[in-house]
């Protein structure tokens, strides 16, 4: 069964097992989520980012979550949108089919997303949530993996074009 939530909040106070941080490729911190998972986790974070010699946008790769209520974080680096013929979409695709293998790996119960690359990377913001919710939602489908899913939303915007679309796909 399918346990989509969808919430306006800060994805750095989740009591889920992990949290997805939408990071950039050299992992050691940013601006908007990035930069408040970074901030909220303590310097350790970035310790232990700085071992991972960055990551490949669409990849993803998991530390300890340090000062945060969630036990992991899955950093993934979202691709930077240009004009949609640069493999954006796949890219996207597999920032969350990614964290999601990673979550199956280390046995999550509960995993946390923020709508990757639909802030300064400019994403269009209902087609990064179209790909999200199909991506996730196929990947439990054929893992036969239902954690409890939380999309966690900073602005009205993203938090009101998620709510449109599970109320019109039932997820």
């Amino acid at each position: 069964m399918k346990k989509i939530s969808i919430i306006k909040g800060d994805i750095t106070l989740q009591k889920t097992d992990i949290i997805v941080n939408a990071a950039n490729t050299a992992l050691l911190g940013g601006g908007g989520v990035d930069g408040a998972i970074h901030s909220a986790a303590g310097p350790d974070l970035l310790k232990e980012c700085s071992a991972l010699n960055g990551c490949a946008s669409g990849e993803a790769k998991i530390t300890k979550g340090y000062k945060l209520a969630a036990s992991y974080v899955i950093h993934t680096p979202g691709p930077v949108y240009r004009n949609g013929k640069n493999n954006e979409s796949e890219t996207l695709k597999n920032c969350y089919i990614n964290s999601m293998k990673l979550a199956l790996q280390y046995k999550a119960e509960s995993i946390s997303f923020p709508a990757i690359s639909t802030g300064i990377y400019n994403y269009p913001k209902k087609e990064a949530a179209v790909i999200a919710l199909s991506s996730i939602t196929e990947f439990m489908d054929k893992n036969n993996y239902y954690p409890q899913v939380v999309i966690v939303l900073y602005d009205e915007e993203n938090y009101m074009i998620y709510k449109n679309l599970i109320n019109e796909t039932g997820e």
